[in-house]
Formats: C-alpha cells, sequence, structure tokens
C-alpha cells in the first residue's frame, strides 16, 4: 500500500499524529484511540507496509516510532497545492483591503 492510500483513513492519521512526538507501546496508542487493540493492530499493519512506521520489539512491548521518510514524498506532491492555494489567499487578501 502507498503512504498516499495508507493517509486516506483517519484513523491512521490519528496514529502517525501520536507518534510525532517519539515512540510508543500499542497499548499506548490503543488508549489514544477510539478503537479496539485488533482495530489499532490492522491499521498498525497497514502503516508498516507503506512504510511510515516501524516497529521495535521491547520485552513484552512492541514499540513503533514515525519514519518521515515516505512523508517527503507526500510533502513534494502537496507543494504545488500550496502554491495554488498562497496565491489565491494573497488575492483575497488584496481583493479585502482594496473594498473594505
Amino acid at each position: 500500500m502507498s503512504a498516499y492510500a495508507a493517509l486516506a483513513e483517519p484513523h491512521r492519521r490519528q496514529i502517525l499524529d501520536l507518534l510525532r512526538d517519539g515512540e510508543r507501546p500499542a497499548g499506548e496508542l490503543v488508549e489514544h484511540i477510539a478503537l479496539s487493540q485488533p482495530g489499532v493492530s490492522k491499521h498498525l499493519k497497514v502503516l508498516r507496509e507503506a512504510g511510515l512506521v516501524v516497529v521495535r520489539v521491547d520485552g513484552k512491548q512492541r514499540l513503533y516510532a514515525l519514519r518521515p521518510e515516505p512523508l517527503a514524498e507526500v510533502d513534494q506532491w502537496l507543494e504545488p497545492y500550496r502554491a495554488f492555494w498562497s496565491r489565491r489567499l494573497d488575492a483575497l487578501e488584496l481583493h479585502l483591503e482594496e473594498n473594505p
């Protein structure tokens, strides 16, 4: 699965948001997401297969961490859209200044 497809699901984005601050055990992710443990595990598997997270075993825990490299590809794809919206917002700002 591609990073784009993995990011399409809101729970997976929520997991990535939680991992932005650093590595977390799977149980902690379950506590923060309104899903069962099997549901979170399913999403973690998709994120691993897309290369967005890595897992390491520490005793009985599985610790998950964000892999930012695939997100760089998404960021590059989004760049032209940011430029598009920046121009549109600049035009709106100018219009509002000229027509108070």
